[in-house]
């Protein structure tokens, strides 16, 4: 992975030393909470419902044993012993004290993070495929592209205001792990005639007016990629909308100056950009990649993995849900869910983070990830090891097998956090996965996704959900809209809501109805509930919703 260099180090650190002069002042009174606001969203620090909040960078969700102990620390020494992992692979601090912030921000320059751009009206965190390096699909590895991104994008000065937040994922296999089309940029690595570049794609996001990208050029050539993406966001700093902010995502830019004319201002600034590059940023990717070489993997013998599964059926029953196959012949990628039944999504203790870290130094080459989905990745383990793995995980109730099944839920932290939030989250994703853990169905079911958003900015990927959970403010009563046949996969596609919302205490049912609707109309115990609901659409599962004869069957 790449390691800072001088000036990395440096510009941290100075960055670092300015806002502890900014807290300084906002403590002693010099500066308001209004000043001091767009100074510590610069770096990071949001005010939410019942304390300041601290969201650090983890860039393409790359981590190493060395960045994961430190976040352990972190978790304990300034917020209450966990840190919460989020849908942009960043993990948040929720209960640290203003004063100590500074000194979070110097503990994390120790192992190369910052919390800088994880705020504002900015290039926000790269985000990449968690199995980058390692998946068998893929036609290399995209983290160095995210990352020469990210050293461009960072404090870059024409940037750094424009008319909302920014985000671009970039991913390099035909199956998409990153929702790349739901970003305001996403990028695939592709070859055309043995030569490699890009598709760009335009105009996804989720929030209150979700759309899926459209596919600005089918191939841009590798060396263009920087001053293609200046040219679109020169283009849309130019004429994003800044009379509403609900209106100023790129999504809308699109939508209004039809995707046509937007690519006609791109492609007109676009050689006036591409003339002031000389190629300085081709030397720097080269100089990237080299960070990113391969582990040397070990030749080992895969038997005790087979042995294992045959003599375990939890191991086996894990193994199946959470052990992806790897590029190299006798490794496996090794999914760990932060989603046990009952837990809330996403969270990790200081010894759960400390844990994953040592697993990742003594089976893992050091390499660990942080996925979109709220969970932790150890992309490179010997299938010998993996045994070793899993019996390290049951020790710290990391071991649930449950990846991509319908308790590996993806949720906002919702009302019990968020100053933006109209409903709560954590207790709707607990109660779904209680409520799968007692029926013990979960295995049956299969591939579920179910995500769960506190509000219409949908943190939480309501709208890509094959189940996906919206809470509001109904009166000053929590109501939750269900949303069917969300798809965040590399057939993108947004979900279609069923009819009126359920309170607060309905919510659990109501899903639990869906998922036994599912079960009566698939033909056969492949076909999964998002290929059911292509199949049979709404109707049947919009009668088990709402029907009173189907609640009352339900219900008996």
């Amino acid at each position: 992975m790449y390691y800072y260099n001088d000036f990395d180090a440096s510009f941290v650190a100075e960055r670092n030393r300015q806002f502890r002069a900014q807290v300084e002042r906002r403590i002693d009174g010099s500066l308001t909470e209004d000043e001091f606001k767009p100074l510590r969203l610069m770096n990071g620090l949001y005010l939410q419902l019942h304390a300041y909040m601290l969201r650090v960078a983890i860039p393409y969700g790359s981590l190493d044993p060395a960045k994961l102990r430190q976040l352990a620390y972190l978790a304990e020494r300034f917020d209450k012993g966990y840190g919460h992992f989020t849908t942009r692979t960043n993990i948040q601090y929720n209960w640290p004290q203003l004063r100590d912030v500074p000194e979070m921000l110097d503990a994390l320059a120790e192992v190369e993070m910052h919390a800088i751009q994880t705020s504002g009206n900015t290039i926000r965190n790269v985000t990449s495929d968690h199995f980058a390096g390692a998946a068998a699909d893929e036609i290399e590895d995209p983290r160095p592209v995210a990352e020469l991104i990210r050293q461009w994008s960072t404090d870059h000065p024409e940037f750094q205001f424009l008319p909302r937040k920014f985000k671009i994922a970039v991913i390099a296999s035909d199956t998409d792990r990153a929702v790349m089309k739901s970003h305001d940029v996403g990028l695939r690595i592709v070859e055309r005639d043995g030569v490699r570049g890009f598709e760009v794609w335009i105009g996804g996001g989720m929030g209150r007016t979700p759309m899926v990208a459209k596919r600005l050029r089918d191939f841009l050539p590798r060396a263009d990629l920087l001053p293609y993406l200046e040219a679109i966001l020169a283009t849309y700093n130019r004429i994003g909308r800044r009379d509403n902010k609900y209106k100023a995502r790129i999504k809308i830019t699109v939508h209004e100056n039809g995707l046509d004319e937007i690519r006609a201002q791109v492609e007109d600034e676009f050689p006036r950009r591409r003339a002031v590059f000389g190629g300085e940023d081709q030397a720097l990717l080269a100089e990237i990649t080299a960070a990113f070489a391969a582990p040397a993997f070990k030749n080992t013998d895969p038997a005790p993995y087979f042995a294992a599964r045959d003599a375990d059926p939890v191991f086996r029953a894990w193994s199946d849900t959470n052990v992806t196959a790897h590029r190299t012949p006798g490794y496996g990628i090794v999914t760990i869910s932060l989603k046990a039944h009952g837990a809330t999504p996403g969270d990790a203790s200081g010894d759960q983070m400390r844990l994953v870290a040592d697993l990742g130094e003594t089976y893992g080459h050091g390499d660990i990830r942080a996925t979109h989905a709220q969970n932790l990745v150890l992309p490179h383990v010997p299938l010998a090891d993996i045994p070793a793995v899993h019996a390290a995980l049951k020790t710290l109730g990391l071991a649930t097998g449950n990846i991509g099944l319908a308790s590996d839920i993806i949720a906002c932290p919702g009302m019990d956090y968020c100053a933006l939030a109209t409903a709560r989250s954590i207790p709707v994703a607990q109660g779904i996965a209680t409520r799968l853990e007692e029926l013990k169905i979960e295995h049956e079911v299969g591939h579920l996704q179910i995500k769960i958003s506190g509000c219409i900015n949908a943190c939480g990927h309501h709208h890509v959900g094959h189940i996906g959970i919206l809470g509001l403010d109904r009166a000053g009563v929590e109501n939750y809209q269900i949303t069917l046949g969300g798809d965040a996969s590399e057939t993108t596609a947004i979900g279609s809501r069923t009819g009126p919302g359920f309170a607060y205490d309905e919510i659990v049912p109501a899903v639990e109805r869906l998922i036994f609707a599912y079960l009566d109309l698939r033909e056969g115990e492949e076909e999964t509930f998002l290929e059911v609901y292509n199949r049979v659409g709404m109707a049947p599962f919009k009668s088990a919703l709402y029907d009173a004869e189907a609640r009352a069957y339900a219900a008996e």
